[in-house]
This record gives structure tokens, C-alpha cells and sequence, in this order.
């Protein structure tokens, strides 16, 4: 059986295109989403300043809301840096698509020296852009983490309140009059 090689054959080319142009569109969804995440992130920060000049706190109460907001912007520099590691894992791919592009029109018409060029080119930014999209990937799960912990420190302390309400509210009728 003869070995096709990527010149013959439309389907590798398409394969070589293709590849980097998914991952171009799953890094622009990626970016979306973190944008979205990093816009919530200052929300909850807005929030937070409100509820420190508003309401008078315990020293407890006080620390826990010093504790939030330290993790939301821990949370929010994770989100940047996540942002920055899917920006250059999309403008990689977009390159590795290019230069594919590039070299499967220009392989008919050059040397097999500037087919293997484009062809390292295009793999170096494919490895660039998984590594962009891998450490941006670290980043946003570390972010989620942090949020997870300001949630269940909220929800603990919905939990607390509501006890000692129903502590407060658990005397008998009689005894309230």
C-alpha cells in the first residue's frame, strides 16, 4: 500500500487546518466566559465595599469580611492571569493556523526546506497555544476554589444566623407576652 503524504492528500491538509482553528474557537469561548467571570468577580468586590461601609460588624464578622475580600482579588488576579494564558493560547492558534494555511498552499510550489520550516512553526505555536490554554485552565479551577470557599464561609454563616434565630424564636408563646 503506497503511504499518502500530506501534499497528496486534501484530508491531511484540512486535518492541519482544522485542528488549530477548533482550538482557536474553543479559546475565544474560553475567553468569553472568563471575561464574564472576571466582570462577577468585580461585582462581588462592589459588594463587598458596600457591606464594609454600611454595616456596623463585630470583630468577627469584620475579619470574615476582610478574609472575602482578600480572596476575591486573589480570585480576580487568578482571572487576569488566566485571561492573559487563553489571549496568547489564541493568538497562537490563530498563527498555527496560518502557517499551515500557508504551507499547504506553498508546498507545491516550494522546497521540502520551507514545507518542514512552516510544518515546526505550526507545531511549535499549536504546543504554545495548549500550553496557554492548559495554564489558563490551572488558573480558573484555583479561581473557582476561592470562590467555592467565600461561598461556604457565606453559607456557614447564613446557617449560624438562622440557628440563633430559631434559638431566639423557640420560646413558648406564653413566654413572649
Amino acid at each position: 500500500m503506497e503511504q499518502t503524504t500530506l501534499t497528496q492528500s486534501p484530508f491531511a491538509i484540512v486535518t492541519f487546518i482544522a485542528a488549530p482553528a477548533l482550538l482557536t474557537n474553543a479559546s475565544s469561548v474560553l475567553v468569553l466566559s472568563t471575561i464574564n467571570r472576571m466582570l462577577r468577580t468585580r461585582d462581588r468586590m462592589t459588594e463587598l465595599l458596600a457591606k464594609s461601609e454600611t454595616v456596623t460588624q463585630s470583630q468577627p464578622e469584620a475579619a470574615r469580611l476582610l478574609e472575602q475580600v482578600d480572596r476575591v482579588e486573589k480570585q480576580a488576579v487568578l482571572l487576569l492571569r488566566a485571561l492573559y494564558s487563553i489571549y496568547v493560547a489564541l493568538g497562537a492558534f490563530a498563527g498555527a493556523t496560518l502557517v499551515t494555511l500557508l504551507g499547504a498552499a506553498l508546498a507545491p510550489f516550494e522546497g521540502a526546506l520551507s514545507f518542514g520550516i512552516l510544518a515546526v512553526l505550526g507545531l511549535i505555536l499549536g504546543f504554545v497555544g495548549v500550553s496557554g490554554l492548559v495554564f489558563g485552565c490551572a488558573s480558573l479551577f484555583h479561581a473557582t476554589q476561592l470562590s467555592l470557599v467565600n461561598l461556604r464561609q457565606e453559607a456557614a454563616v447564613i446557617r449560624e444566623r438562622q440557628a440563633q434565630r430559631r434559638a431566639g424564636a423557640g420560646g413558648s408563646p406564653q413566654d413572649k407576652e
